[in-house]
């Protein structure tokens, strides 16, 4: 079983399963998982689509719907004599699951860890007690782990591996297939992947750029995750002066000039792309309040943490406004030495994140697991 929550994880988990099949086609696989994992050959009991929560008081709300969903999952366990299972990121809910998980006497491979360095210490013993082996995608959790006396075990990051295998369009071909002009460089607005951080950060982001695309020639572009209706974003503004992309988040992160981008794995992509961004986050004020108190990391962005240093401006909670994206995306869109500056920090990004390969050495260490019970 693999359970996965997010756009993200889906798209590692589908790697993860191409290469576990790979080695061996008998696998069964099932769990929870978006289009791609099903793609992949996933038989998924759930859809991430129905487990976008976000916030403390969202996931209070949908705790009834959380424990069915468990209580469904365990007695697929159960009936499967399935002995393995793989937990990718996503936390809150895997974290709750494990325990029962435990119970049942199956081996747990935590394939990309919770951020349990920025903001999660408390949840080490748990981690210890119930997962078998961490399975990190950064170096320093590897080390991180190591202080705690938990197996980890480091393969590197699976953007690395789904980069260097992406077939992208030429930029020629990709403007001709959008209608987009070639005389301007493109704006891109990557408001997230759940419907309830778009409705909370869009508005915002759309103002800002609308102004911004006016006054500096550009084109805004925004793009949209599988699992988002496009339609969500025009109920959203009554500005009609943007496109919707859905499908080629890569090459309009290779194409783009800019990004106005939401904290997340999206905000490691335009770093692997060397695209200039400024990051926006903004939640609940309850969730903002209780996140103030457990984080211990002083910045969100990935960009910005394995740098080591404030490469990207974050715009947080209250700075999620149109005015402060504004001021600062056309400071450093028209400052070219502070433009330049960032390009080259991060296009530093990709060395400290290893080799292509991540998904294919996970499958590995995986299937040893299988093999040895």
């Amino acid at each position: 079983m693999i359970i996965a929550g997010e756009a993200s994880g889906d798209l590692h988990g589908a790697s993860l399963i191409k290469e576990l099949l790979l080695i061996d086609s008998g696998l069964k696989i099932c769990g929870i998982g978006g289009d791609k994992m099903i793609a992949a050959g996933m038989d998924a009991q759930y859809h991430i689509k129905n487990m976008a929560f976000l916030g403390f008081a969202e996931v209070v709300k949908h705790i009834p719907f959380i424990k069915k969903v468990q209580r469904d999952l365990i007695e697929k366990i159960k009936n499967d004599g399935i002995k393995t299972v793989v937990l990718i990121d996503y936390p809150g809910f895997n974290l709750s699951i494990a325990k029962k998980l435990k119970k049942l006497g199956v081996d747990i491979f935590y394939y990309i860890s919770p951020q349990l360095w920025a903001w999660g210490k408390g949840r080490i013993e748990k981690i210890r007690k119930l997962v078998k082996k961490m399975i990190v995608v950064f170096p320093f959790e590897k080390d991180f782990y190591a202080e705690h006396n938990i197996d980890a075990a480091y393969v590197g990051h699976p953007l690395i591996e789904q980069i260097a295998a992406y077939k992208f369009l030429s930029k020629d071909e990709f403007f001709s297939k959008f209608g987009l002009d070639k005389d301007k460089k493109i704006l891109l607005l990557l408001p997230g992947s759940r419907e309830q951080e778009i409705k909370r950060i869009f508005p915002a982001c759309i103002e800002a750029a609308s102004r911004l695309s006016s006054e500096l020639n550009l084109q805004t572009v925004v793009a949209c995750s599988s699992n988002i209706n496009e339609e969500v974003f025009s109920s959203l503004t009554d500005k009609n002066d943007f496109k919707i992309i859905k499908g080629f988040t890569y090459e309009l992160l290779k194409y783009s000039g800019f990004g106005i981008i939401k904290s997340g794995t999206s905000t490691l992509e335009a770093g692997l792309f060397a695209l200039p961004f400024i990051v926006v986050y903004s939640t609940s004020r309850i969730t903002y309040t209780l996140g103030k108190m457990l984080i211990k990391v002083k910045n969100i962005a990935m960009a910005n943490i394995i740098s080591g240093e404030d490469v990207v401006d974050e715009l947080i909670q209250d700075d999620v406004n149109a005015e402060t994206i504004y001021q600062k995306a056309k400071t450093t869109i028209n400052d070219k030495a502070k433009y330049d500056t960032i390009k080259q920090k991060l296009e530093k990004i990709k060395s400290k994140l290893g080799e292509p390969g991540a998904s294919k050495r996970t499958a590995e260490i995986v299937y040893a697991g299988l093999n040895e019970r």
